[in-house]
This record gives C-alpha cells, sequence and structure tokens, in this order.
C-alpha cells in the first residue's frame, strides 16, 4: 500500500519543511542529519533557508507543491513552530495540500490534538531502534489509538536495519495504517557511526548499506500495507521529479528541460542592439544586467553563422538559487 502522501512523494510534490534541527533521541547511530541540519534552530523549505512564512509559500508555489512533509531533528519538540506552518500552509493551499510528519517519540494526546486542528493530516511514528519488538502495551501502542481518535492517520516509517513482525501485527490489529521501510542508508552525517556499528556500503552505490535487505523484503514485504523504499528511487526518481516539477514552474520560453529536471539555455555578453538587429523575435531571450540569455539552439546556430562571436551553454538547477550544474562554451 502507499499512502497519498507517498503519490505525491513520488511524483516529486512533496515540499520538504525542515522544522527544527534539536532531537532528544542523541543514540541513534543511523541519524542521516550532517552538520549543517542538527542541533540548528534554522528552518528550511526544500533547500532555501526560511526568513519568514513568504519563503515557505514561495518555495511551494516554485515546485507547485502538492503536499509538505514536516521533518528534522523532532518536530514536537517545536510544537508552536510546526502548528504555524501547518496552518500557514492550509490556509494559503486548502484542504487538499497533503501533510505528514516524521516524528521520533510519541508526543502525548494533546500534541496530536494540537498537529490535527492545524491541518496535519498524517503522523509516521520512529520508535527507537532498542526497543522494536516490545512495544506492544508501551506509549507507542496507545499513541497509534489516540492519534486516530484525534482526526489523524498513524503510521510507521522506520529505516530497513531488520525484519521485524511486530510492525505487521500492529497492522494487522488495526493500530497502524502502513508502515514505510526505507533503504538502510549511510549519509555524510551518519557515516562514522555507522562504520563503527560495522556497516558497509554496498558495492556499487552511493548511499546503500550492504545489510540483509532480502531478509526484511521476506518477513515483511508480501505485506499489502508495507512499502519499501528503495534509495535508488529516493534519488533517483523523487529528487529528479521534484526538479521537473520546478523546472516547468519556473521555466522561460526559451529554456529546455533536461530529463534531470536542470534548464538549459544560453548566455552571451552581445547587446540587446545587436539581437534587435539581427531580428530575433523577444521571446527567445531576455536581457540582464551584462548580458544577454537567450535559447541555447539559436546562440549556437548564431555563432555558428558568424551573427555573433561567443558565448556558453549554461545548465543549472531550477532551485532557488540556481546552481549551475556546467557550462560549455561556444566560439
Amino acid at each position: 500500500m502507499i499512502s497519498k502522501g507517498c503519490e505525491q512523494c513520488a511524483k516529486g510534490g512533496k515540499m520538504v519543511l525542515f522544522v527544527y534541527g534539536y532531537c532528544d533521541q542523541r543514540d541513534c547511530f543511523y541519524c542521516p542529519l550532517g552538520e549543517n541540519r542538527k542541533n540548528v534552530t534554522d528552518v528550511y523549505a526544500n533547500e532555501r533557508l526560511v526568513e519568514d512564512d513568504e519563503d515557505v509559500l514561495i518555495e511551494a508555489r516554485r515546485m507547485n507543491a502538492l503536499g509538505t512533509s514536516i521533518t528534522g531533528g523532532e518536530p514536537q519538540e517545536a510544537l508552536g513552530r510546526t502548528c504555524q506552518y501547518l496552518s500557514l500552509l492550509k490556509d494559503e493551499f486548502g484542504e487538499d495540500h497533503h501533510t505528514h510528519l516524521y516524528t521520533g517519540i510519541t508526543g502525548g494526546r494533546e500534541n496530536m490534538r494540537r498537529l490535527a486542528e492545524a491541518g496535519l493530516d498524517e503522523i509516521r511514528f520512529h520508535p527507537p531502534f532498542e526497543q522494536w519488538g516490545d512495544l506492544h502495551g508501551t506509549e507507542w501502542e496507545e499513541i497509534l489509538y489516540i492519534a486516530r481518535e484525534e482526526g489523524l492517520t498513524p503510521a510507521f516509517e522506520i529505516p530497513g536495519i531488520r525484519p521485524e513482525p511486530e510492525f505487521l501485527e500492529f497492522l494487522d490489529e488495526g493500530a497502524a495504517e502502513f508502515c514505510n521501510i526505507n533503504e538502510f542508508e549511510m549519509s555524510h552525517g551518519n557515516f562514522r557511526r555507522m562504520q563503527a556499528q560495522g556497516f558497509e556500503l554496498k558495492e556499487g552505490h552511493m548511499s546503500a548499506v550492504d545489510n540483509d535487505r532480502e531478509a526484511i523484503l521476506e518477513v515483511m514485504g508480501d505485506h499489502p500495507r508495507v512499502y519499501f523504499c528503495t534509495s535508488v528511487f529516493k534519488d533517483a526518481a523523487q529528487h529528479r521529479r521534484r526538479l521537473k516539477r520546478m523546472a516547468r514552474t519556473v521555466r522561460r520560453a526559451f529554456d529546455d528541460i533536461t530529463d534531470d529536471g536542470t534548464l538549459v539555455y544560453g548566455k552571451t555578453r552581445a547587446t540587446p542592439e545587436q539581437f534587435e538587429a539581427l531580428g530575433v523575435p523577444e521571446e527567445f531571450y531576455t536581457v540582464k544586467s551584462n548580458h544577454v540569455e537567450v535559447a541555447w539552439w539559436l546562440l549556437e546556430e548564431m555563432i555558428e553563422e558568424g551573427d555573433l562571436e561567443d558565448g556558453e551553454i549554461v545548465e543549472q538547477y531550477p532551485t532557488y538559487d540556481g546552481q549551475v550544474v556546467e557550462r560549455t562554451p561556444l566560439v
């Protein structure tokens, strides 16, 4: 089973809102947060540092977001801020803007009520690894029912460290709606701690860990409400599709969109007067302060025919900072 939140994520339609970098669960050796996100109070919408509420809305519009995932650190540790952003998004984009939240603590009934009232749709619990297999009869079982009573969809989202049948029991008992298993990964933030635990990268992979994925799938993979999210899918599909959504929103008439979701155009220091003299239609170029940006294929043609002396083809991300991927000189 794929939840509505995951369906939107698979389409590249989910904005990631990082609301708080602190977390009381300090001994999670697999925590992927890098130094720029760990133990900070900054807020990020995708990769945009948020200075005010409008930054969040701009980023959501930039990618034509279908919904938002709330993450941290621990979002429940900054509950007021988390609820503020949930309300902001629902007020701006309506009830169809689906929201889900990742949390490593139970939080209690009051938190569930406040989150639901602010507009949260789905809450994904990640119990501490050392408690796996012994969750029944604890606050982790209780919070699933409380969350549902308060109007939230309760679920589990866990790293694929080992197969754990107890999560399937919660699904069959009706306590949790689904269980997402993320392929176990190494990142810059957890690499040393993961190696200290004896984990290594899978051969030929940039982030996937060499552990017994097949055992997890054998025990848990056939359940209709379990979804295994691979590192390849997250990196190659979700990220690329999110970039493509952004690219389609921000592209100019003459920008080309690549299969990777980047934008390609031409850049030259020729003057606007030269373009006017050559009769180039205005929709094929735009004038900047010290250069002109133009359809790359047109610039290439103009240089080949001797109309212009030089320029370059630029490939860049459609993100707010417009990071350039590659520059190819044309002479």
